[in-house]
């Protein structure tokens, strides 16, 4: 397999400062196409993501998981594998290439790097990196990627207003144990500067403990807001 192999699926709202950074990235580390999905922005967010070169920029129903599949379901057919990046994220540029490394690759995840220097930021990044390799569970800022015929058997994401990359997750892991890459995806550290980084760490604890024992997507996005 060869990066060009590889489409990048962007979901975006209201993110016109991010989101040409973002293509850029995936357009740096070689992948065959970049397609935004837009979920209903009020600023530029769709003429900078066209502007930015993105292969393919549409419209779609707000929401993550409706976004991510409106994405997918336009990646052409020859492609191999898709990556789903949140708009303020960043690839590195060999974080395609490292995919295209793995033997029998499945699905997986990368490493982050969040922006700041901040040490709490880099125990962040072992936490997360080390839910990947032991719970195989990992999340949406870690740039999901999965092979595209594995993705479309699977049924894709679940069209909930929260913790679809979760749902994901635990479907996938069913099926095969994710491949944790080095990476790195450099992650905006902007949540954490907004709430405060142990609010905002904690507030994600109890999302994930109340998704875990039934709580439902509809009341667990009223808590988030």
């Amino acid at each position: 397999m060869i990066t060009s192999e590889i489409s990048v699926v962007i979901p975006a709202i209201n993110e016109e400062l991010q989101i040409g950074l973002a293509i850029q990235s995936a357009q740096n580390a070689g992948a065959g196409e970049v397609i935004v999905v837009d979920g209903g922005s009020q600023d530029n967010t769709v003429s900078e993501a066209i502007t930015a070169g993105a292969t393919k920029v549409v419209h779609s129903l707000p929401g993550r998981g409706v976004q991510l599949n409106s994405g997918a379901a336009l990646v052409t057919t020859s492609q191999k594998v898709i990556l789903f990046l949140h708009a303020d994220n960043r690839l590195h540029k060999d974080c395609l290439n490292q995919i295209c490394e793995q033997q029998n690759v499945i699905w997986g995840a990368f490493r982050q790097n969040i922006n700041s220097r901040r040490f709490i930021y880099r125990i962040i990044e072992y936490g997360n990196a080390l839910r990947v390799s032991v719970r195989k569970l990992p999340f949406g800022d870690q740039a999901i990627f999965v092979r595209k015929d594995v993705y479309e058997k699977r049924g894709g994401f679940e069209e909930i207003p929260l913790m679809e990359d979760v749902s994901f997750s635990i479907k996938m892991r069913r099926m095969s144990k994710p491949r944790l890459l080095a990476g790195p995806i450099e992650v905006n550290c902007r949540r954490w500067q907004k709430k405060g980084v142990l609010p905002q760490t904690l507030q994600n604890w109890i999302l994930q403990f109340a998704y875990s024992i039934g709580v439902r997507p509809e009341v667990l996005r009223q808590w988030y807001r």
